[in-house]
């Protein structure tokens, strides 16, 4: 439908432009139920209208859509993401908003999909700068090959549901209080598969599929976070259809280093040296994600101060570009001296003059400025 043969979408939905939220959900509401093909088999005319419905509906539900809408009408809504539901089939359509209408109405067009599945891998954080592979092992449903997945020991053990005839669906009242008058459900007897089994399979005792073991392989990109699932279409298990299988969401676990700690793509060593070190300067071996590396530590080096080390991080997942290494330094302080390293200590602590440790002298004027105003 091309831009300039669109109605207006409040005109569809027959609301006006201040409509709140609850009058477009109950006005979308009352259009999907008039022109849901299913209603009306005789006019296919209808399929267009409940189609064109949708549209409206989720461009008037979505608010930051709605003020482009507003602002500048079809043509504020070009090149943003929505979906063309005139080539949508109307069951995931109607699936789509089901939130809206308390569960499927119309059961039988609705294609249903297996259920995911989750699996948890681990990997080192050396594999996280690269990427990796790995073999999971799983279980998932398969259809059954005996049977077919139709649960029945041979096809003259199935029957014809006698509670709807072999349809799969039944119509009833009620739906949201009476708001629809009747709505078509799936069949609680067969539970939508219109026929009954008398006698079942016995390798998969009538269930119509059984678990079985399943080795793939997984694809783990660099830069992967933890937590992150990487998503394998069609690897759950098979839907009431025995074709439309689920996912299975394969979570990424990343064990801890020994030196190493990531924040986002940087990674963090924090790196002991001793205090005459960081008085004197020295250059230090440091680990890196590749081995080592060196760095070097100036003189007068302070407790806790960062050294950078750039594109020695962890790549990006999107862009590819790396982090840097972050080396911070602690101070470490010897709990036993000897004799002469303690007269070493004395000696240099009365050569200490006001020049020597500025920062303390700071802390020590500011403090008895405090102290003063204190006492005054």
């Amino acid at each position: 439908m091309a831009t300039s043969s669109k109605r207006d979408y409040y005109e569809v939905l027959g609301v006006s432009r201040e409509a709140g939220t609850e009058e477009i959900k109950k006005a979308y509401r009352q259009a999907a139920l008039k022109y849901h093909p299913d209603r009306n088999k005789n006019d296919p005319e209808t399929e267009g209208k409940f189609k064109e419905a949708a549209e409206a509906y989720e461009v008037l539900s979505d608010p930051e859509k709605r003020e482009r809408y507003n602002r500048h009408g079809h043509a504020g809504l070009s090149g943003s993401a929505g979906h063309d539901f005139h080539h949508m089939d109307v069951g995931d359509i109607f699936s789509m908003f089901e939130d809206i209408f308390g569960g499927s109405m119309f059961g039988g067009r609705r294609r249903s999909r297996g259920v995911d599945l989750q699996a948890v891998v681990e990997i080192e954080l050396q594999e996280v700068a690269t990427g990796c592979e790995r073999n999971l092992e799983f279980k998932r449903n398969e259809i059954c090959n005996q049977c077919g997945g139709s649960g029945a020991a041979s096809n003259s053990d199935l029957r014809t549901c006698n509670t709807c005839g072999g349809y799969g669906q039944v119509e009833q009242s009620g739906g949201l209080g009476g708001f629809f008058g009747r709505v078509i459900t799936a069949c609680p007897a067969c539970h939508g598969q219109g026929r009954i089994v008398t006698t079942p399979c016995r390798r998969c005792r009538g269930q119509g599929r059984y678990p079985q073991e399943r080795v793939i392989t997984v694809k783990i990109p660099a830069g992967i976070h933890e937590g992150q699932a990487i998503r394998l279409r069609g690897e759950g298990e098979p839907g009431p259809d025995g074709q439309t299988r689920g996912d299975l969401h394969c979570v990424v676990n990343i064990a801890s280093h020994p030196f190493l700690e990531r924040h986002e793509n940087d990674l963090v060593c924090k790196m002991p040296i001793s205090f005459t070190q960081a008085a004197l300067g020295a250059k230090l071996e440091v680990p890196t994600m590749t081995g080592k590396a060196e760095l070097v530590i100036p003189r007068g080096t302070q407790f806790g101060q960062m050294f950078r080390l750039r594109g020695l991080g962890l790549p990006d997942l999107r862009s590819g570009q790396k982090g840097d290494e972050l080396v911070q330094v602690l101070i470490e302080i010897p709990k036993k001296l000897d004799a002469r390293q303690e007269k070493l200590l004395r000696e240099f602590a009365e050569s200490e003059g006001d020049g020597v440790l500025p920062e303390s002298r700071s802390f020590l004027e500011r403090f008895m400025e405090y102290l003063s105003g204190k006492e005054g």
